[in-house]
């Protein structure tokens, strides 16, 4: 049982809700932090919920709801090495562990914060990459695997497993439960960070569902890296990137549920208070002096959301940073993208150039084959035009959006 998936009592539900998005990946991390068993941790604490959901409802929620589920937690913790074949050495471990965490704890107003340092265990090296997204959204925010499962479109007995093994990997392998020095984290961030962002493109063209519920938790997911990691300018660039392209989300299909590509979209719909937020988080990053891939993608959507107040798309600039993207990452994704400001910029037939030399790299990627029909029609190649618009149709799962590649196709 995870605490975000509690059925909860209407008595009860503003305390428990906020403590279940705000509280669980502290106290998860917490409870963790000597053991590095994550399961255990993660049991100990839906035991400690369901009492709540006993108790809170007849006596009222505690002054300080964090705490008490700590507590509960950890008096579970000790009876369960009680209970255990091996008492006396398993008992030792936790009770020690226990009453470290405790003493951390005197005096505090708040359950410490060390979810960072759970973030960097789920995207250890030890961690297989294709799962790490999962692991942090499960010991982070507290999701199921069945609900993960169902974001990944993978079979929630499969997804189980996987995490089982990954929390094994943080218990056996020895690797190190906390936040690493700053001179380790340029190697160690960029895991967290990808992670979340995947996360996040799984569902962000998605309207409905457990696709959509899995672009806002990772949103929720961002704002944790960026807040227990302030002075990391590409946490903050992440969240910003982010923000933009939420608020670009009601824009992006018509009353009818057609796609909407952005060109064409109503920029009065856009969310200027998501929008607002992101600008003064790039605001906050750019001092610090050091930028990174999601900075300057993050000042690549702020230049799109820019047509808002002037009026037009400055693709001379989009296209500088995307030339600085390129230089930055080598990625063949920016290099398409490169491709498609350079077309807008003023020149179809040199993109249509660049995109030849990434035909290898990017030959089952949908975008690749969209973009290369726009420009094959645009320079009146309308037959290859045809062709590049199949071989995108059959890449697309989005029905509104093959619906447009079909419109676009019948040139």
């Amino acid at each position: 049982m995870h605490l975000r998936d509690v059925c909860i009592p209407a008595a009860s539900d503003r305390v428990a809700e906020r403590v279940a998005r705000e509280s669980y990946g502290r106290l998860v991390a917490l409870l963790a932090a000597r053991t590095r068993d994550v399961a255990e941790a993660e049991d100990a604490l839906a035991d400690a919920f369901a009492a709540a959901l006993r108790v809170w409802p007849i006596d009222g929620a505690p002054d300080n709801p964090e705490a008490w589920l700590f507590a509960a937690a950890r008096r579970r913790l000790i009876d369960g090495a009680r209970r255990a074949a091996t008492a006396k050495a398993g008992e030792a471990r936790i009770v020690g562990a226990m009453e470290e965490i405790a003493a951390d704890m005197q005096g505090a107003a708040d359950i410490p914060d060390r979810r960072l340092g759970l973030m960097f265990a789920c995207a250890h090296p030890a961690i297989e990459p294709g799962v790490r997204t999962a692991l942090m959204l499960q010991t982070v925010l507290g999701l199921s695997a069945e609900r993960i499962a169902a974001a990944f479109l993978i079979e929630p007995a499969a997804m189980s497993q996987r995490l089982v093994r990954a929390k094994q990997r943080i218990r056996y392998s020895g690797s190190p439960f906390e936040i690493p020095p700053p001179e380790h984290w340029p190697a160690r961030i960029g895991a967290v960070l990808d992670a979340i962002y995947a996360a996040y493109g799984e569902g962000w063209t998605e309207t409905t569902g457990e696709r959509r519920a899995l672009s806002e938790e990772t949103m929720w997911l961002g704002r944790v890296l960026a807040h227990t990691a302030p002075d990391e300018p590409e946490a903050v660039g992440l969240l910003a990137l982010m923000l933009h392209l939420e608020a670009r989300r009601p824009a992006r299909r018509d009353a009818e549920g057609r796609y909407v590509p952005l060109a064409e979209q109503d920029n009065t719909l856009w969310d200027s208070v998501k929008i607002d937020e992101a600008e003064r988080l790039l605001l906050r990053a750019a001092p610090m002096g050091r930028f990174g891939r999601y900075q300057l993608e993050a000042a690549i959507q702020s230049a799109h959301a820019a047509r808002a107040t002037t009026g037009r798309t400055d693709w001379v600039t989009i296209l500088a940073l995307y030339e600085a993207l390129v230089a930055l990452t080598q990625s063949p994704v920016a290099k398409l993208n490169r491709a498609a400001a350079l077309a807008q910029a003023g020149g179809a037939a040199t993109a249509l150039g660049e995109l030849d030399a990434l035909a290898a790299e990017l030959a089952d990627y949908q975008p690749y084959w969209a973009l290369r029909a726009h420009l094959l029609s645009d320079v009146g190649r309308l037959v290859e035009a045809r062709d590049a618009y199949a071989a995108a149709i059959a890449r697309e799962r989005d029905p509104a959006v093959i619906a447009f590649l079909q419109a676009k196709a019948e040139i």
